[in-house]
């Protein structure tokens, strides 16, 4: 009644890219499986269809450490998990934790 797109979109996606890469890609999981899993090691990363789906839940876990890598690009593209911050933006109020894991991820994905 929700919809079929499980079933009819990600699934074969996941079959594709699968059959594609020889990757152990994984999916459509259960969301509080899937980030249980994560949390304790057992998946390298989570590719989620909605910001609000994939934030929310690492934001919760550790805010700081939450890096953004945008796929499908010749070169990789990291970002912090965070928003851009405009309220805070120049005042010296800005954590660097996040910066410094997008960077640090970046340098281990050219590597």
């Amino acid at each position: 009644m929700i919809g079929e797109e499980e079933i009819h979109v990600i699934g074969p996606a996941v079959i594709d890219a699968r059959r594609k890469t020889g990757l152990n890609i994984l999916g459509p999981l259960p969301a509080d499986s899937a980030y249980k899993d994560h949390k304790a090691g057992k998946l390298d990363c989570l590719v989620t269809l909605y910001h609000d789906q994939s934030l929310i839940p690492l934001k919760l876990h550790d805010a700081s450490k939450i890096v953004n890598i945008t796929l499908g690009l010749p070169f990789p593209r990291t970002s912090p998990g965070h928003g851009t911050a405009f309220d805070i933006a120049g005042k010296n109020k800005a954590d660097p934790r996040p910066m410094k894991e997008a960077l640090l991820t970046c340098a281990r994905l050219c590597s």
